[in-house]
């Protein structure tokens, strides 16, 4: 057991702590002569007892997470029933992969090349089948309460580890979902939304530019006027908070604004025809080949949407016209990755908010079921080639290794260097753990 001051490492007891007992406060002295209110014991209470542990960066440098928005049905992608009765395995048939004995939907022939890089987990399980609040659970790790609002993982990785390369360390293509918010932290940790689609022949980032009639020193004349305005209203009774938190999104536009090499990472017309046409030149396509750009300017944390998923009708029609655009892009991103020395390094992971019934409905569709879905990882320290869980025959139920969502994102922070189990203070000086409760999968873990 080791500790510096009140850092506590990962090995220690997290029972015990180095943060300071109220019972250490009160030896001080009495709270009239230090000039405490009984507020302020309270909150020095709550740090006394919070889990803290230091966030030091792991394996996975950097994070992209695919969110298909939705719920996609596994039946007709990472888990195929095809020996299921009609009703229950669909109208779609299975392709071979490279891992021995294990197959995918027939519309994943791409995947199922470099199945041999991937983690598939087949056991995903929740309780919400409700879109808003089941996607809640995927952005947070936490079950919706009407008494808070909890932060995303992309905002919690810009708490830990802030700004790299002088890009904003939580970004969002194309833009910012509805869950992907800072939840009780500081607005500064939010996403930076693309505010367009890189599909776009019109693509261009939101505020990245200068208007043609503001030169360059007329931006850093404004920039200091700016200051200077600042500056006076921090003399005043203002929300200190708000004020550090409105300077710190400044501070990352202007920097967006200012430097080439920012500029540089969204641009995808330096991107040769052959590699657009590896991605495909699609919706899917381009949000994940903008993913990988920013992965190499140093982006911590990247959300790509990727919704339409939610086929309650002709679900064969559908999957012929989402699927392959997907299966060509996912593929893609990790071959690219790989080719580039960055997958080992960089932690992909692609699930909707949850499943799909298992038995087809009466307009050839599946409608929402929370039991059972799947996710589909690669890279980050993962283990390759692995399929891990097993839903029953008619994926009715989860059969072995069950996971929640809670414990897919808590194995993602640890491969970040981020300890889920460690508390962030909520309002009302409330010590609030990152996860609610989530356990480490250990057997995904390289």
């Amino acid at each position: 057991m080791s500790k510096n001051k009140d850092v506590v490492t990962w090995n220690e007891d997290p029972a015990h702590f180095a943060r300071p007992s109220r019972r250490d406060f009160l030896r001080v002295g009495s709270i009239g002569a230090l000039g405490l209110s009984l507020g302020d014991v309270l909150r020095m209470e709550a740090q006394g007892a919070q889990k803290w542990y230091e966030s030091k960066p792991g394996q996975a440098k950097c994070v992209i997470q695919i969110v298909l928005g939705g719920g996609q049905a596994a039946q007709e992608s990472w888990d195929p029933k095809p020996d299921a009765p009609l009703e229950y395995r669909g109208p779609l048939g299975v392709v071979k992969t490279k891992i021995p004995g294990i197959q995918f939907g027939e519309l994943l022939p791409e995947c199922a090349k470099i199945a041999d890089k991937m983690t598939v987990i087949r056991s995903m399980t929740g309780k919400e089948a409700d879109h808003n609040r089941a996607s809640y659970t995927l952005h947070t790790g936490y079950r919706m309460s009407p008494a808070l609002k909890h932060p995303s993982m992309g905002a919690v990785v810009s708490h830990e580890f802030g700004p790299n390369n002088n890009l904003p360390p939580y970004m969002a293509i194309p833009n910012i979902n509805g869950n992907g918010g800072t939840g009780y932290l500081s607005a500064q940790y939010g996403a930076f939304g693309m505010g367009s689609d890189p599909y776009s022949s019109s693509f261009q980032v939101r505020n990245l530019s200068l208007r043609d009639s503001v030169s360059d020193d007329r931006f850093v004349r404004r920039r200091e006027m700016r200051d200077a305005v600042e500056q006076y209203f921090r003399t005043m009774d203002t929300d200190q908070a708000a004020l550090d938190a409105m300077d710190e999104f400044y501070q990352r536009a202007y920097t967006l604004i200012s430097s080439p090499k920012a500029r540089k990472a969204f641009d995808l017309k330096s991107e040769s025809p052959k590699m657009i046409e590896k991605y495909g030149k699609s919706q899917a396509g381009m949000r994940l080949l903008l993913a990988r750009r920013l992965v190499e300017a140093g982006t911590r944390f990247i959300t790509v949407s990727v919704g339409g998923w939610d086929h309650h009708q002709r679900i064969k029609d559908a999957f012929t016209r989402q699927m392959p655009s997907l299966d060509q892009a996912f593929a893609a991103l990790v071959t690219d990755l790989e080719d580039r020395g960055l997958l080992d390094s960089t932690l992909v992971f692609m699930s909707g908010e949850f499943g799909r019934t298992p038995k087809i409905n009466k307009s050839a569709g599946r409608d929402h079921y929370a039991k059972v879905f799947s996710m589909a990882m690669a890279g980050g320290g993962l283990t390759q080639g692995n399929v891990y869980g097993r839903s029953d025959a008619t994926s009715i139920e989860v059969e072995s290794d069950p996971v929640t969502m809670p414990d897919a994102l808590t194995t993602i922070y640890k491969q970040m260097g981020i300890n889920a189990d460690k508390e962030i203070m909520a309002p009302g000086a409330r010590p609030m753990e990152i996860v609610d409760g989530g356990k480490v999968i250990a057997d995904i873990i390289a």
